[in-house]
């Protein structure tokens, strides 16, 4: 059948359950988009700037398994780079697709702006090669082969990948077949799980540390399958909050070197078989690299990794892995640390200056079993990896790549990713001032998520790390709750300001009475007052850096 390249592109975008493509117009994308708002599959959604649309087809990606981004050539892509590089750190697949100037332009080495006025036109595609697991220059051939070939890639190694396409060519008309899901490529593991098998078979205390990739290839269902089979306890790390039923009795909690629980800490560095699965151990998910274990003794079963011994294998999936480990015949008889909820959720309600202690329980008592919890990294996140999910929960930040601000536009995609789940964001007020301008578009929307804010008066990670009464830590004091009117949202969000746990409470109590309505909450703390994790990681993070 006959199809625009660009009309192919979204069809087969949207076979893999895409219903949302975010992005910014621009002269070299505007005709494209002309063909995503006639799509009968697809919505258009306009974000504020670049960066934030990229992390919200970042935030829309984790929730549908794909993401699409559309920017204009050069100075659209550029702003997105930070983005998309956060989600090839942390495995998100995004579709990054550049509109660009015509190939008569190009081959002629014209002028024109938004370039580098060097008549170059591959400086920019270049940027993105370490960023994205593939890259593709459409032309009128190539389209029908290339645009599946990409997309798939995504899919299969969660990652982004970068479509540069000229505009003419976006409009060019080819023959192409019916869009469909390219199936994935299983490989033979078994002799890979023999030998962990026969490692479990020798081993007394074996425990799982599970990481994101199990969020990522989403393998919940089948990970879980194993351990109730095995009865092999999970220790998560905060890379990766979410990757395990937090109500198994299999699961012993929160793993971050020497800062965990003192029971979790001793049965993982102290175990006989330690199993790395879909894991990173980073600084922070390990509080400064202080676990205690041999590396060289874990069986690291990661995508594109196994590693045992001396067995290495670099081109293997994650899902096989898992798929293989379904097969062992194997039973831990051995005792391990409980997980407790006791406590978690005991606030106190005074009419002192509230804490973070005492916000973070108030926090686990508001939230409900299938609602989505964003946390954005600082306060809020190290205050919230530790916090006990219900089986129903999925819970985001993003604390490898790390970068201020993602999660305020995350919330915007994961939002409209499930606009029927609550979704709960978490965020200080330095990282909010950097992509604020995305609520506007959740406004627009008529999206209705709540906001926490904390306003504690600028980087108090930063301040914990170095530099405390230091004037880069500073930032302008706004007035918060003032700015959903600003921006247009006087009808359809609620905007609160607290400074106590009575004040909390109770404006949580309005959120629940009105599930109509978008709902922004700033929480009033004290500058230095954070989560104990994060006065603990701080102090790993700065002697790291001496």
């Amino acid at each position: 059948m006959k199809r625009r390249v660009g009309q192919y592109l979204i069809d087969q975008i949207s076979v893999y359950g895409v219903d949302k493509i975010f992005g910014v117009p621009g002269d070299f994308n505007l005709a494209f988009l002309d063909d995503i708002t006639s799509h009968e599959k697809v919505e258009w959604v306009g974000n504020t700037n670049e960066l934030n649309g990229s992390y919200a087809a970042d935030g829309y990606a984790r929730l549908k398994g794909l993401g699409a981004l559309v920017t204009t050539f050069g100075v659209g892509e550029l702003s997105a780079v930070n983005g998309i590089a956060g989600s090839y750190a942390e495995r998100v697949p995004v579709v990054a697709i550049t509109g660009a100037p015509t190939t008569v332009v190009e081959k002629a080495e014209k002028y024109i702006h938004h370039s580098l006025g060097e008549g170059r036109f591959n400086d920019y595609r270049k940027m993105f090669e370490p960023i994205t697991c593939g890259q593709v220059y459409l032309t009128k051939e190539n389209a029908a082969v290339e645009i599946p070939r990409i997309i798939a890639k995504a899919v299969r190694f969660k990652r982004p990948v970068h479509i540069h396409m000229p505009i003419d060519v976006a409009m060019a008309e080819i023959e192409v077949e019916e869009a469909e899901v390219k199936p994935l490529i299983t490989q033979d593991v078994t002799g890979y799980i023999e030998k962990v098998a026969a490692r479990l078979n020798q081993s007394e205390r074996p425990v799982l540390l599970v990481g994101h990739e199990i969020n990522s290839f989403n393998l919940h269902d089948k990970l879980e399958a194993f351990v109730n089979k095995t009865h092999i306890p999970v220790a998560q790390l905060s890379l990766g909050k979410g990757a395990f039923n937090e109500e198994n009795p299999y699961y012993i909690g929160i793993y971050d070197g020497k800062f965990a629980n003192k029971e979790v800490n001793e049965y993982v560095d102290g175990s006989d078989c330690i199993i790395n699965l879909g894991a990173k151990l980073t600084d922070s998910a390990t509080g400064g690299f202080t676990y205690t274990f041999d590396l060289k003794d874990v069986i690291f079963m990661n995508d594109n990794e196994f590693r045992m011994n001396n067995t290495l294998d670099t081109d293997v999936s994650l899902r096989d892995l898992l798929n293989g480990l379904a097969e062992i015949d194997y039973e831990n008889k051995s005792d391990f640390p409980k997980f407790s909820r006791e406590g978690a959720a005991d606030y106190q309600l005074n009419d002192e200056p509230l804490k973070q202690e005492n916000y973070f329980k108030l926090i686990t008592a508001f939230l409900e079993k299938d609602d989505i919890l964003l946390a954005e990294q600082g306060t809020s996140f190290f205050g919230a990896y530790d916090l006990p999910l219900h089986a129903g929960n999925t819970f985001i930040g993003q604390p490898l790549w790390g970068s201020i601000g993602y999660t305020l536009s995350s919330l915007l995609g994961t939002q409209m990713a499930d606009v029927n789940r609550r979704n709960v964001l978490l965020i200080g007020d330095g990282s909010f001032q950097l992509t604020v301008q995305e609520m506007s578009t959740m406004i627009r929307h008529q999206l209705k998520p709540i906001i926490f804010l904390i306003n504690n008066d600028g980087y108090t990670v930063e301040r914990l790390i170095h530099g405390e009464e230091e004037v880069y830590n500073d930032i302008q004091m706004w007035d918060y709750t003032a700015l959903p009117a600003v921006f247009g949202g006087k009808d359809h969000v609620i905007a609160q300001k607290t400074t106590t746990a009575n004040e909390l409470k109770k404006a949580m109590d309005v959120i629940n009475d009105n599930k109509d309505k978008m709902h922004f909450v700033e929480v009033v703390m004290d500058v230095m007052d954070a989560p104990e994790k994060l006065e603990q990681i701080s102090k790993a993070f700065a002697s790291q850096n001496k």
